[in-house]
């Protein structure tokens, strides 16, 4: 199937990393899941047990071309993103608006910039000017390292690379500025561990 961004421009996967790598954890709670997985799975027990209302958003996609071999049968040929996609999650948690985006990376030593896109950064760069907790969860995937990093730090790294800096964020700096977040049994990924310190 062909999905195209609202410019007409080809969407490829490969062409960043993100939060729907199909790498497998090595973990055995959370084998074969990604972050996103995981996420989805923390957030079911946040809503269960009362303590935040956090969803993934939707992405909108409008079908141009479907394919009917036979009547109980039919593929998706071509299809359009509708608009560019902000962040991945939203929500409400403690009556604080909850923004952030969740990304995995293979690389060891460094978080590499590229896989962000500009109209993320800008949306997050809004959210923060409305007083919103925004936030970016990312995972290195070789030893299932899992950090949130606060807007304000990616937001500064991003603006850099255009005067001179690094195309990525070092891992070290991200250890020094971000929270580190250890697995669970429930939640899976207790990211608002991190999110009370950035409140508080």
């Amino acid at each position: 199937m062909t999905i195209n961004y609202p410019n007409g421009q080809a969407f490829a996967l490969n062409r960043w990393e993100n939060s729907h790598s199909s790498t497998k954890s090595v973990s055995f709670s959370n084998r074969g899941m990604t972050l996103e997985d995981e996420i989805n799975k923390s957030n079911q027990y946040y809503l269960a047990n009362g303590i935040a209302v956090i969803h993934k958003k939707p992405t909108p996609i409008q079908i141009v071309s479907v394919d009917y071999p036979r009547r109980s049968a039919a593929k998706i040929k071509e299809a359009y993103f509708q608009r560019a996609s902000t962040t991945d999650y939203n929500g409400v948690y403690q009556g604080h608006y909850i923004d952030f985006d969740a990304k995995e990376t293979q690389n060891k030593t460094s978080f590499p910039l590229q896989n962000f896109h500009e109209h993320q950064i800008e949306h997050m760069r809004q959210c923060l000017k409305q007083k919103g907790i925004c936030f970016a969860i990312i995972k290195f995937v070789r030893d299932q390292a899992i950090f949130v990093l606060k807007a304000s730090d990616l937001i500064s790294a991003w603006d850099a690379q255009f005067d001179g800096g690094r195309k990525s964020i070092p891992r070290k700096e991200i250890e020094a500025k971000a929270y580190q977040i250890d697995y669970r049994i429930n939640p899976l990924v207790p990211y608002l561990d991190a999110v009370d310190q950035i409140i508080h």
